[in-house]
């Protein structure tokens, strides 16, 4: 049923299957009950084994530390299946084999680009499968040694216009934005410190990241309603999005330290406003950022989740699908939405009139 109809399926559809279920096995049709299959789904109660077993899968996706699961039907989640916007000649599966080792012993990066896009529908069909999708970064590890490769598989899914839009439009029009918006959050002294950095004001911190991570203030994590969910704060948060290393540090020793995780940003620095360089760390793997500044390696860490078919944190869902909707615009309508997000939104994209 997930596999066909999505991890949240219609209630039409839960009842066809518990139909289909007595159907196909009369003997476990229930004589006392109105329809005999309530037991399986009653959608007067929503309740029944299939609608158990639904929440104890969703729970599961949830739970799970990458949470990436081939589900055709996630209408705007980066798991959805999507065609792709380029039109560049792709290889067939055995051609695919060949180009990966071709790619793999090469030291002409011209070349590995090029056999790359050639080969980007063979890697979204390994994204997209469950028992093969952890292993995108070992059949295709020069992602790990050549920057710009997320940026181009990127461009072939959604084309250029989609992917410039977080460098044209977060430091002109969102961020300051968000920083005036977040004056109106409780004065704590990290939110203090965040606002003078988002101002330019030498509050500690790059004024871009400073500025997501008022944007995370301004839409916190909230509990999904599981009885193992904990809620965490804002503050708490923020080491889902971004962790800082010191220069000269083992990143090696980093990645052998962190419990598997959703990708997030490494910055490698002296001080938080002063950053050398970027990684997104991926399966406990370093991808080098292309990026020069905090807003460009956002900007592909945002993209990774399309890329490699990865869900968004939990505690990160409204903070990244307000920049999936409002800032890339992407799948607006299709996505679920909280109300805070959409709230925000509205509130921003009206400043322009």
């Amino acid at each position: 049923m997930v596999e066909v109809h999505g991890w949240i399926p219609s209630q039409a559809v839960r009842v066809m299957y518990a139909q289909g279920i007595v159907a196909l096995f009369p003997y476990l049709e229930d004589p006392l009950s109105k329809h005999g299959y309530e037991h399986f789904y009653d959608a007067a109660s929503g309740s029944g084994y299939i609608a158990w077993r639904l929440k104890t899968v969703q729970r599961s996706l949830s739970d799970g530390s990458r949470s990436r699961v081939a589900v055709e039907q996630c209408n705007g989640d980066p798991k959805a299946a999507r065609d792709s916007a380029s039109t560049v000649q792709q290889l067939t599966d055995q051609e695919c084999e060949e180009a990966i080792s071709v790619m793999n012993h090469s030291s002409d990066e011209a070349l590995v680009m090029e056999k790359m896009k050639a080969t980007f529908e063979h890697r979204q069909k390994l994204v997209r499968d469950p028992d093969k999708s952890v292993d995108v970064l070992d059949t295709f590890p020069r992602f790990l040694d050549i920057p710009g490769l997320i940026e181009q598989d990127f461009l072939m899914l959604f084309g250029e216009e989609a992917s410039g839009k977080f460098l044209a439009r977060w430091p002109t029009f969102f961020r300051p934005h968000i920083t005036e918006d977040a004056k109106g959050l409780e004065p704590t002294l990290h939110v203090e410190e965040l606002l003078r950095s988002a101002q330019g004001n030498d509050g500690g911190w790059d004024c871009d990241i400073a500025s997501l991570c008022l944007l995370l203030h301004l839409i916190p994590p909230t509990s999904k309603g599981h009885r193992k969910s904990v809620k965490i704060s804002a503050l708490q948060a923020e080491d889902y999005l971004v962790r800082y290393l010191q220069v000269g540090a083992s990143i090696q020793i980093f990645l052998t330290s962190l419990e598997p995780s959703q990708p997030f940003l490494l910055c490698i620095a002296e001080q938080k406003n002063k950053i050398q360089k970027f990684y997104i760390i991926v399966d406990s793997k370093a991808i080098p950022c292309r990026a020069q500044t905090s807003v460009a390696a956002f900007d592909e860490l945002f993209k990774t989740h399309f890329v490699f078919g990865t869900s968004y944190s939990e505690a990160l869902d409204g903070f990244y699908t307000f920049i999936q909707t409002a800032v890339y615009n992407i799948d607006v309508g299709m996505v679920r939405e909280k109300p805070r997000v959409r709230e925000l939104r509205a509130r921003f994209l009206n400043l322009k009139k």
